[in-house]
C-alpha cells in the first residue's frame, strides 16, 4: 500500500510570531496538520503533476491527469504501467485533515492499468496520460475523493511492484451551494533591507530579487497574470480577483534609489546592476497598485511583537503608516509622555518612517494606500502589541487560525461555517481582525515546492474550498476565507495564479478584505499560549535597545524643529533592522542592530569640546572665565549642559552652568564662570551631555593655569608684607635703644676716644 508522499499538501499552519525572550501562539489544532504517517519505501520514480482537468467534475464526466516520470534509481524499469486508485468520498474539511494523516490509502476502487512505453533508463524521463470517467471511478457522492496515482514496473529481479506513486484530490460537485462563499486574499511584498543604518547598499541581493527569475518578480507575476474579466456595464474588464496587495514602503523606497541610480556597493568596484530592474519592477507594481487595492506595511515591516516586548513602543509607533501625529501625549523630547495619562502617545510626526513611507506608497504608486490594518508578520500578536498599535493608528488586524484557540470557528472545522471576521483581545479592549486560513494558507505558500508539482497543491486549494463551500448549505449569511501567505513566499507564478482565478468557481466568489469586514462572524477566542518558537535574536535586540536610548536622549536635545524630523534617517535605520525578516538569520540581525547602535552613538560624537592646542588655558584673573569651544557638527541645533570638573577642588571653585544652544554646523565659545583661590596649575575636565545627561562627545583634559592672587593669596602677601614691616622697625627701634644706654654708661670725656677718630697706627 501507498504512503504518503508530500507534507505539501497537508494543512500546515503559518509559523508562529516571535517575541524578545517569550514566544507566541502555537499551531491550533484546527488549522494543525496532521500527525505525518510513516515513511514509505523509497520509490526509484519521481511523478511531476502537470495537467489534472478538470479542477471540479461533474457525474459523467472526464478526468484526465499528466505529467513526467524520472527514474531516480539505479536500474532500467520495464513493463510500465499506471492506474487510479480512490478512497471513500470525504464531505467535511476535518475528515480530510484525518484522510492526510493515513499512511495507507484504503483503496474503494482502481482503474486498470494502462502501459506505458518504455523501458525508463537511470536519469531518464517519460512523459505520461492517464485518463478515467467518472463511472469507471464509481463516484458517488459531491465530496472529495483521495486519490493515488500508481505506477507499477519491472525491474532488473524480473519482479513486478510499486516504483512510484502521488497523492492528489478528486473533487465532485454536482451543483454549488445557494450561497457562494466570499475568498479574500493578501498578498506580500517584502524584503529584508539590503542597506546599513546610513542608507548605502550592502550588498547588490535586491537587483537580483527583482530582475527576471527573481522572488520578488515572481511575486508580482502572480498578480500580473491574473486573467480579467468584463461585468456587465463596467467600463473595462478587471482581474477576476481582487488581491489586497501589502507592501512594505522600505522596500519601495529601497528600489526608488536604485532605479535613480547610478547606487554604490560595499565592495563593489563598480556601481549597483540593478537601476533598470528597479524600475521596471516598479512601474509593473504601479500597474498592479491601479487595479488591486494597496495595504502600506509598517516601514520595514517591523516584529511589532519583539519591539513591544523589548518597551520599544515609540519606536514601534513610528513605523506605523497611519500613525497619529501632534497628539496630546507627545513630549517636545521625542518620548513617550506619562505612562500614567490616559492621552499619552508615542510620538510620531509626518517625518516618522510610518507616515513617510505610506507618502511615499502614495507617490511612487499614484494610489492612496490602506493605512488602518496591520499584519502580523507570524501570524499572531500579544495583547499588549494591540493596544500600541491601536494608539498608532490601526483599527483592524490580521492574524492567522493557527494562533487563536478558536481558530477551528474560523475555517470551518469540524463542520461548522468557515468565517474569516472575528475580535482578538488587546489590554485595553477587543480588536477587529481578519483571520487568515493557516492551512490554505500554508499549501499556497509551499505550492512551488509540494512533491509532485504545484498543480498537486493547487488541487490540494481547490478540495479544501469546495469543502467549506459545501458546508454552508442554506445559509443567507454565507462564509468567508481569507488566504495570506507567509512573507517570505517564493511562488510559482502559474499555480498561484492558477488558485486566485480558482476563487471564481461554482460555490466561491472573489471577494476583498472590505467584503470580509462585513461578512460573518467567528467566536475565534484568544490567543493561544505562547509556546517555543523561533525569535528575533535576544542580543540583537539588547542593541536595538541601546540604540533607541540613545535616539530618545538626543531626542531631547534637539531644538528648533520636530525631533523625529532630525532623527528621521536614524528611526529608518532602527526599523529596517527591526525587520521581521531577520528572524530566520540572528547573525544578520545583530550585525544591523550593531550597525545602527554605532550609527546613533557616531552621531553624538559629532557635538563635541575642542580641546587647546597645547592642552593648556590660562586665567588672566581671579573671576575670569573659562572659555570653552564647542563643535556642533549636527544639521539640527542642539541644547547641551557643559560640565566641567577639577581635581579635588582645591584652588579652583567652578560656577553654576546652565544649558546651551549651539546652531548647526558651527564652533561656539562658552564661558564657564571660576574662582581663584590661589594661583597655579589646576587639572579640569571637561564635557557635555544632553539635558537628559547623557554624554556627547568625548572629555577634554585640560591645564588651567593662573598667576593672579586670589583673595586669600593676597590677603596672606599682605599680611606677611605688614608683617615683615612690623619687623624691621622694631629692628630699628631696638638698635635705637641700645645706643642711648651705651651713650649714658661711658664716663665724661671718654666719649670723644671712642671710638678712635683715626687709626693708632
Amino acid at each position: 500500500m501507498n504512503r504518503v508522499l508530500t507534507a505539501a499538501l497537508l494543512a500546515l499552519p503559518l509559523a508562529a510570531a516571535p517575541v524578545l525572550a517569550t514566544v507566541l501562539a502555537p499551531v491550533s489544532p484546527a488549522a494543525a496538520a496532521p500527525p505525518a504517517p510513516a515513511p514509505a519505501a523509497e520509490r526509484p520514480v519521481t511523478v511531476d503533476l502537470t495537467r489534472f482537468d478538470p479542477r471540479t467534475v461533474a457525474p459523467g464526466g472526464t478526468v484526465t491527469l499528466a505529467g513526467t516520470l524520472t527514474n531516480t534509481g539505479s536500474e532500467t524499469l520495464t513493463d510500465l504501467g499506471v492506474r487510479l486508485q480512490r478512497s471513500g468520498v470525504v464531505t467535511t474539511r476535518a475528515d480530510l485533515l484525518a484522510a492526510d494523516a493515513d499512511a495507507d490509502l484504503a483503496t474503494a476502487v482502481s482503474t486498470p492499468f494502462s502501459p506505458l512505453p518504455g523501458p525508463l533508463a537511470p536519469g531518464d524521463t517519460l512523459p505520461f496520460s492517464v485518463t478515467a470517467t467518472t463511472a469507471d471511478l464509481a463516484l458517488g457522492g459531491d465530496g472529495v475523493y483521495p486519490l493515488l496515482l500508481n505506477l507499477n514496473g519491472t525491474g532488473a529481479d524480473g519482479g513486478q511492484r510499486r516504483v512510484g506513486e502521488i497523492r492528489t484530490h478528486l473533487v465532485q460537485q454536482t451543483a454549488p451551494p445557494a450561497t457562494a462563499t466570499a475568498v479574500a486574499w493578501l498578498w506580500p511584498l517584502t524584503e529584508r533591507s539590503h542597506r546599513d543604518a546610513a542608507g548605502a547598499f550592502t550588498d547588490d541581493g535586491l537587483a537580483g530579487a527583482v530582475s527576471e527569475g527573481g522572488r520578488l518578480d515572481r511575486a508580482l507575476a502572480v498578480v500580473e497574470r491574473l486573467p480579467a474579466v468584463q461585468a456587465p456595464g463596467a467600463p473595462a474588464p478587471t482581474p477576476v480577483a481582487p488581491v489586497t496587495l501589502a507592501v512594505d514602503p522600505a522596500l519601495v523606497e529601497e528600489l526608488s534609489v536604485m532605479a535613480e541610480g547610478p547606487y554604490d556597493v560595499a565592495g563593489e568596484e563598480d556601481a549597483g546592476t540593478g537601476t533598470e530592474a528597479a524600475g521596471a519592477w516598479l512601474e509593473r507594481l504601479r500597474a498592479a497598485a491601479a487595479d488591486h487595492p494597496v495595504v502600506a506595511l509598517p516601514y520595514g515591516d517591523v516584529d511589532a511583537d519583539a519591539l513591544q516586548a523589548t518597551g520599544l513602543t515609540s519606536a514601534l509607533t513610528r513605523t506605523l503608516p497611519g500613525a497619529p501625529t501632534g497628539t496630546d501625549g507627545e513630549t517636545g523630547d521625542g518620548t513617550d509622555g506619562d505612562p500614567g495619562a490616559s492621552d499619552a502617545r508615542p510620538a510620531a510626526s509626518e517625518a516618522s518612517p510610518g507616515p513617510a513611507g505610506a507618502a511615499l506608497l502614495a507617490d511612487v504608486l499614484g494610489v492612496a494606500p490602506r493605512t488602518d490594518l496591520a499584519w502580523a508578520p507570524g501570524g499572531a500578536l500579544r495583547p499588549d502589541t494591540l493596544t500600541t498599535l491601536r494608539a498608532g493608528g490601526v483599527e483592524q488586524v490580521v492574524v492567522a487560525s493557527s494562533a487563536l484557540s478558536g481558530g477551528n470557528a474560523v475555517i470551518g472545522v469540524p463542520g461548522g461555517g468557515a468565517a474569516a471576521r472575528a475580535t482578538v483581545p488587546a489590554a485595553d479592549g477587543p480588536v477587529e481582525a481578519l483571520v487568515a486560513d493557516a492551512g490554505l494558507s500554508s499549501v499556497v505558500g509551499t505550492a512551488d515546492t509540494a512533491v509532485g508539482g504545484p498543480r498537486i497543491a493547487e488541487q490540494r486549494y481547490v478540495a479544501e474550498l469546495v469543502l467549506v463551500s459545501q458546508q454552508a448549505g442554506t445559509d443567507p449569511v454565507g462564509q468567508s476565507v481569507l488566504v495570506a501567505p507567509s512573507r517570505d513566499v517564493d511562488p510559482d507564478p502559474e499555480a498561484v495564479t492558477a488558485m486566485i482565478a480558482d476563487t471564481a468557481l461554482p460555490g466561491l466568489r472573489p471577494a476583498s478584505l472590505t467584503d470580509l469586514a462585513a461578512g460573518p462572524v467567528a467566536d475565534a477566542g484568544t490567543p493561544l499560549d505562547q509556546v517555543g518558537a523561533a525569535l528575533l535574536d535576544p542580543a540583537g535586540l539588547g542593541e536595538l535597545a541601546t540604540a533607541a536610548g540613545l535616539r530618545d536622549d538626543l531626542a531631547g536635545a534637539v531644538v528648533g524643529e520636530d525631533p523625529a524630523t532630525a532623527l528621521a534617517s536614524v528611526d529608518a535605520a532602527l526599523s529596517r533592522a527591526a525587520s521581521a525578516a531577520w528572524r530566520d538569520d540572528p547573525a544578520g540581525f545583530l550585525a544591523a542592530a550593531r550597525d545602527v547602535s554605532d550609527t546613533v552613538g557616531g552621531l553624538r560624537e559629532r557635538v563635541t569640546l575642542v580641546a587647546p592646542a597645547d592642552g593648556t588655558y590660562s586665567l588672566a584673573s581671579s573671576d575670569a572665565p573659562l572659555v570653552l569651544t564647542v563643535q556642533n557638527d549636527l544639521p539640527f541645533a542642539v541644547r547641551v549642559l557643559p560640565q566641567v570638573r577639577t581635581r579635588d577642588n582645591v584652588g579652583l571653585t567652578i560656577g553654576d552652568l546652565s544649558a546651551q544652544e549651539l546652531a548647526p554646523g558651527q564652533r561656539t565659545t562658552l564661558e564657564v564662570p571660576t574662582q581663584v583661590r590661589q594661583s597655579g596649575r589646576f587639572a579640569v575636565t571637561a564635557s557635555l551631555t544632553t539635558p537628559g545627561g547623557g554624554a556627547l562627545g568625548d572629555d577634554v583634559a585640560i591645564q588651567v593655569r593662573s598667576t593672579a592672587y586670589g583673595t586669600i593669596s593676597l590677603s596672606i602677601t599682605i599680611g606677611a608684607a605688614v608683617l615683615l614691616g612690623l619687623l624691621f622697625l622694631r629692628r630699628g627701634v631696638l638698635f635705637l635703644r641700645r645706643r642711648e644706654r651705651a651713650e649714658e654708661e661711658l664716663p665724661d670725656g671718654a666719649g670723644a676716644a671712642w671710638p678712635p677718630s683715626r687709626s693708632p697706627v
